[in-house]
């Protein structure tokens, strides 16, 4: 256990609030950083920001479509959007490309730590490379990311992170063995609650734990593993990404100004059964 202790000076204070719940889903002239935001649950995410007035710095590492997509935001919605190339898992880039950002936009308001992969990598059998690239981009990556933004809403006095987590975090998936997503996801989820009471005065973080979601990492898997996922699942089906994006947008918003530390599950029922 450390040693550093959390002044009460520093709590935030209660905010001013509209009556409208919808002026408080309005994020006008705001600013924020999706990771992984080249499709699937980013991307659907960065559209649910812009449609309430958010400008929107895509992130990707490999994809090359990620230009197209900010420029259909831009044209959708009338925000400002653009197209950031960083590997997350290196601080450097993250930092870098961090204050790209605040320069390009003149702010950062939300840091949305979506990025993630997935590798063949159960507890023994697997190469130990795959190990390191999975806690690599979903842990350490999620960590710098916190890290760079967290010095930028202290400064300012205000911020939001939300990371994007993983029933994986609660659950041993079955029939597929992946011990390092899992564990990775967990640790998401705990570091997202243990900033949540580090920066209770300056800013919100909070996670969002999706269940089995229809996108490019889920694509390759067979007919027999998606139905036994299924079994499990009281809806029976996996979700369309766009269902995340209402719970994307509440956390982002003032709509939620007394959620953090929370970790959001969405997963047709899968862990309440």
């Amino acid at each position: 256990m450390g040693s550093q202790e959390i002044s009460s000076q520093e709590w935030a204070p209660t905010p001013k609030l509209p009556d409208s719940v919808m002026e408080m889903f309005d994020m006008t002239g705001k600013v924020a950083i999706i990771t992984g935001g080249s499709g699937g649950i980013g991307y659907e995410a960065a559209r649910a920001l812009a449609e309430a007035g958010t400008n929107i710095a895509l992130w990707y590492s490999r994809a090359t479509n990620t230009d197209t997509l900010a420029a259909a935001i831009e044209a959708d919605f009338g925000v400002k959007a653009k197209a950031y190339r960083c590997a997350v898992e290196n601080f450097e880039e993250v930092r870098d490309q961090t204050a790209a950002v605040v320069k390009d936009f003149g702010r950062l308001d939300v840091m949305i730590a979506n990025a993630g992969i997935s590798r063949p990598a159960g507890g023994i059998d697997d190469p130990i490379e795959n190990w390191e690239q999975v806690i690599g981009v979903n842990l350490d990556g999620a960590y710098y990311c916190a890290k760079v933004a967290g010095e930028i809403f202290r400064n300012q006095g205000s911020g939001n992170l939300i990371f994007t987590a993983s029933i994986s975090g609660h659950i041993a998936n079955v029939p597929q063995r992946q011990t390092c997503y899992n564990a990775s996801k967990a640790g998401v989820i705990h570091l997202a609650k243990s900033l949540a009471v580090e920066w209770a005065g300056f800013a919100r973080v909070n996670a969002i734990s999706p269940g089995y979601i229809k996108t490019p990492i889920s694509a390759g898997c067979s007919k027999e593993m998606k139905d036994e996922w299924f079994s499990l699942t009281p809806m029976r089906r996996e979700a369309d990404a766009k269902e995340l994006k209402g719970i994307f947008l509440y956390l982002a918003s003032d709509a939620s100004t007394f959620t953090t530390g929370a970790d959001i599950i969405v997963d047709g029922g899968y862990c309440c059964r």
